[in-house]
């Protein structure tokens, strides 16, 4: 029997964010994963600390990046790889009535930092803007599917990696331990995103149920390849029109409330593809098509914490569409809460539901 101080469940952004902390503090640790491709993987990889639809700053913004951008730096430095790149993103602004309203947002306190004032002309001739665009500052761009696949490489060379799913029943917990395949810890954390629907010690309701606390919702996007277009910044519109390098972009995401699969859809396709026509006019290619299922709370809040009956057992999950802004700072609330016992932003605490 091996023991160290963490299980941990699941390797996405949030599982990838708790395991730095773990380095940090020199904790012991062992990560099982199936490779299941989960919301972090299909997602965007945008760094984005405003809501463009409304022209609002996402919760916490500024909190979140400024932890998220310094610990992307780390994980470069540690996997002696690039992997945060700043990038301009444009919105889209479709009438005179958006212009005053972007200019209106860009003078409020908790805009200020991250929308510029001035109204750009496109000078794109294949996007659609003749109302000018709104630029966003201090956003940035990852690659989602290369940070996790680099950074499962880099566990399994230390030793930290288990490639499989998760026995729930071969479990024991008890007050002062847990055991698990020959691994006997202080305390276990469950990442799995949306994939906690199968986890029985998940102490809150799942859509479709009554309650509804948590909400999984598929995104699906388009991979597109587009010579004519030549952007090089992230454009939002109806959707979001992401570079990859290549004359690659990625556009979606679309929202399916209770979808639980990562079946790709002709419906899905249909509807960013209508709304990609209104951004974009050239000639362009589908070639591929993604998706991934969004682990999202019906009030829109992460949620992490432990058990009321278990102590040593812990969620850091409902990362919803912003994960890889939240992620880092979410994991260091969680580990100062299981290790030094700080409480939780009760706007985050599972227990803010009936548990």
């Amino acid at each position: 029997m091996e023991k160290v101080d963490y299980i941990l469940v699941g390797l996405g952004i949030a599982g990838i964010a708790f395991v730095e902390q773990l380095l940090k503090y020199n904790k012991s640790f062992i990560v099982f994963d199936d490779y299941n491709e989960g919301a972090t993987a299909a997602s965007g990889g945008v760094l984005n600390p405003t809501i463009l639809k409304r022209f609002t700053a996402a919760w916490n913004a500024v909190e979140f990046l400024d932890t998220a951008i310094p610990f992307y730096k780390t994980i470069e430095n540690r996997l002696s790889i690039k992997i945060v790149n700043s990038y301009p993103v444009y919105r889209i602004l479709n009438n005179i009535e958006e212009q005053n309203n972007w200019i209106v947002a860009s003078d409020k306190k908790e805009l200020s930092r991250f929308l510029s004032s001035e109204i750009l002309k496109n000078e794109n001739k294949f996007v659609v803007a003749p109302f000018g665009l709104g630029e966003v500052n201090d956003a940035a761009k990852i690659n989602p599917i290369q940070l996790i696949n680099l950074y499962r490489t880099f566990l399994k060379d230390n030793n930290h990696h288990v490639s499989e799913a998760f026995r729930y029943k071969e479990l024991h917990i008890s007050e002062e331990k847990v055991i698990y395949n020959n691994f006997e810890a202080e305390k276990i954390v469950f990442a799995e995103g949306a994939g906690v629907i199968n986890n029985p010690f998940f102490p809150l309701s799942i859509s479709p149920n009554r309650d509804k606390v948590f909400v999984p919702n598929k995104g699906e996007y388009v991979i597109i390849k587009a010579p004519q277009l030549k952007l090089n910044a992230i454009l939002k519109g109806g959707m979001m029109l992401i570079p990859l390098g290549g004359h690659l972009y990625k556009v979606g995401a679309s929202y399916g409330r209770d979808e639980i699969d990562v079946h790709t859809t002709q419906k899905a396709q249909e509807s960013i593809v209508e709304k990609l026509d209104k951004m974009i006019d050239c000639d362009y290619e589908i070639v591929n098509q993604v998706a991934g299922v969004r682990p999202t709370v019906k009030d829109r809040k992460p949620l992490i914490g432990t058990l009321l009956q278990h102590k040593n057992v812990a969620f850091l999950n409902g990362l919803g569409t912003r994960g890889l802004s939240m992620a880092p700072l979410l994991s260091q609330y969680l580990f100062n809460y299981l290790e030094h016992q700080t409480p939780l932003p009760s706007e985050v605490d599972l227990k803010r539901f009936k548990t």
